[in-house]
C-alpha cells in the first residue's frame, strides 16, 4: 500500500459531499431574519389587539376591511410560525426551507394588506420578506449539514 491510496480515498469521499460555499451566510441571514421578523410580527399583532388607536387608519381604511383583532391574530400566528421556522432553518432542516418561503410570502401579503395602517414598518417587513425568499430559494441548500 502506498501513501497515495489513503489520500485518494479521502478525495473520493469529499467529492461525494457538497462543500458549503460563502453563500451559507445568506441562509443564516434568512434564519436570523425569520426569528426577528417573527418576533416583530407577534409584537405588531399584540399592538393590533390592544391598541387600535396606534395605527394611522381605522379598520375601514385597510385593504381588507376587517377589524384589527383579525389582523392581530393573523400577525401573531405568522410570527410564531416564523420564529419556529427560523430555529429549524438554523438547525439545517429541509422542512424549514419550504415553510420559510411559504411563511415569508404570507407575511409579505399580510403586511401588504396592513400597509395603510402602518406604512413604513409594513414596507420594511415586505422588503425583508423578499430577501428571505431569495436567500432560501437561491442558496437554501448551502446550510444543509
Amino acid at each position: 500500500m502506498t501513501n497515495t491510496e489513503p489520500r485518494q480515498a479521502e478525495n473520493y469521499a469529499a467529492a461525494g459531499r457538497r462543500q458549503p460555499t460563502g453563500w451559507v451566510g445568506m441562509v443564516v441571514f434568512a434564519g436570523v431574519m425569520l426569528l426577528m421578523l417573527g418576533a416583530f410580527q407577534a409584537i405588531e399583532g399584540v399592538v393590533a389587539l390592544f391598541r387600535e388607536d396606534f395605527f394611522l387608519t381605522t379598520s375601514n381604511g385597510l385593504v381588507v376591511p376587517v377589524n384589527f383583532t383579525a389582523y392581530g391574530w393573523t400577525h401573531i400566528v405568522i410570527g410564531l410560525i416564523a420564529v419556529g421556522t427560523g430555529l429549524g432553518l438554523l438547525a439545517g432542516q429541509m422542512w424549514a426551507r419550504v415553510v420559510g418561503v411559504i411563511i415569508a410570502g404570507l407575511s409579505a401579503l399580510a403586511n401588504l394588506a396592513f400597509l395603510p395602517a402602518y406604512p413604513v414598518w409594513s414596507s420594511i417587513v415586505i422588503a425583508i420578506d423578499v430577501l428571505v425568499i431569495y436567500a432560501l430559494t437561491a442558496h437554501g441548500r448551502e446550510i444543509k449539514y
